[in-house]
């Protein structure tokens, strides 16, 4: 009967949530593995908590309300996907709930108001450069900034770089051995607009041709993962409609993005284009995963020795199952000892907005990271997602450690170039 409820309430997206809820034995193998828990030791600040607050709000018996405290501080980082013996698909129940239940909140005028500035600016380019320009005059206003704004202006880098307008296509070098779509994204073409050249040149030189669909938009993720259903679902859409059919993936630079495009099925469920979004969802490939399937036509030249950590991007290890790819481009570089850091499976806390909603708990998930670089003591931290990277160098320069923070591709584009050093 519970179920029955579920379908009722919740239509097209109950029959996965429904399965999540029933999937879940409660054994606890989730709780280590929960960055909320680590840092609030609560139950319902647990996965199998968050399952039954869900579970009876779902079946009428406990106010949404009395629930969201401890929803809303939930990164969604999936982790628990990955410790969990039983196979609870928890993303298909947290995005699901979040995208169904936002419209029946009450929110602060506060809450509406930091909503909105996300909702308008960082899904858009244009907008997200002034308001960062913007952002970084307010930084120097410092107590001045209203308290929810401070946390947004901290997590902006001292420069804002210029904008790197991309081609429509760049051909391969020497023979031509696949042809993909580029995922362009959006604020890291603000933030680090340098990830897309390199990861372009990357592909090229080992003979891929990258196709860079000037109708692209944001991918939704964003908009999805913090319960914006109208806007997730208008900007999948038109990614269905940019991205053509005549590829041989659609390929991604940001952890995020993938796991948002994988996820297009769960958003569009009970849509007429629902179809198309599985067919697209099954093209989607992070860039690591691509170029390990492939085959490096080029090895990369020797560098200089250095000390190279990887961070497991949360959406890459644990909801697209990317691992160790990454690691085996790293390894491939002649000079280069890969690092491992302490308690790989746990989030840096960035989380897409959630450093923006949450920065409490954020910021206390980003001295933690940056604890773990500085004992493993790296020349380089390389990571596949560009809301980690931001964190990372944020945390690591207060940690004051002298470490640099770059994208995978931008580590293999100056080993191939011979600019890789300390």
């Amino acid at each position: 009967m519970q179920h029955e409820i579920a379908v009722a309430e919740m239509g097209a997206l109950a029959e996965p949530m429904a399965k999540a809820v029933e999937s879940c034995v409660h054994c606890g193998f989730c709780l280590p593995t929960c960055p909320t828990y680590l840092v609030v030791g609560e139950e319902m600040h647990s996965p199998r908590g968050r399952i039954v607050l869900m579970k009876e709000v779902l079946e009428g018996t406990l106010p949404l309300a009395e629930a969201t405290p401890y929803l809303d501080p939930c990164l969604g980082c999936l982790a628990c996907v990955t410790a969990c013996p039983s196979g609870v698909e928890y993303g298909h129940l947290i995005t699901p709930f979040r995208l169904e239940m936002e419209a029946t909140r009450r929110r602060s005028v506060e809450d509406r108001a930091v909503r909105t500035l996300i909702r308008e600016t960082l899904p858009y380019p244009r907008r997200f450069r002034v308001a960062a320009r913007a952002g970084r005059l307010a930084r120097a206003l410092g107590r001045l900034v209203p308290r929810r704004l401070r946390a947004m202006v901290d997590m902006l880098p001292s420069t804002v770089p210029r904008a790197q307008p991309l081609p429509d296509i760049v051909r391969a070098v020497g023979p031509r051995r696949a042809r993909v779509a580029l995922l362009a994204g959006c604020a890291q073409q603000v933030l680090a607009p340098d990830i897309n050249g390199a990861t372009i040149r990357v592909l090229a030189r080992n003979g891929v041709e990258v196709v860079i669909p000037k109708r692209q938009t944001c991918c939704g993720a964003l908009a999805a993962h913090s319960g914006m259903k109208e806007q997730a679902q208008r900007f999948a859409r038109a990614t269905l409609r940019a991205f053509p059919d005549d590829v041989d993936a659609v390929v991604t630079n940001a952890a995020g993005c993938g796991s948002g495009m994988q996820e297009y099925p769960i958003w569009l469920k009970g849509e007429r284009e629902e179809e198309a979004a599985a067919a697209f969802a099954r093209r989607v490939v992070d860039v690591s995963a691509f170029l390990v399937d492939l085959g490096l036509g080029e090895p990369p030249p020797a560098a200089p020795p250095l000390r190279i950590a990887y961070h497991d991007a949360c959406h890459l290890a644990h909801a697209q199952g990317v691992t160790s790819q990454p690691r085996s481009l790293l390894r491939s570089i002649p000079g280069v000892e890969l690092v491992e850091l302490h308690e790989p499976e746990i989030c840096c806390g960035s989380a897409g907005t959630y450093n923006l909603e949450q920065p409490v708990i954020a910021s206390e998930l980003g001295r933690r990271k940056a604890g773990w670089v500085v004992a493993a003591a790296p020349d380089i931290v390389a990571s596949g997602n560009i809301g980690c990277i931001t964190q990372l160098e944020r945390h690591v320069e207060v940690a004051g450690a002298n470490v640099r923070v770059l994208h995978t591709m931008q580590v293999l584009d100056r080993a191939y170039d011979g600019s890789l050093r300390r």
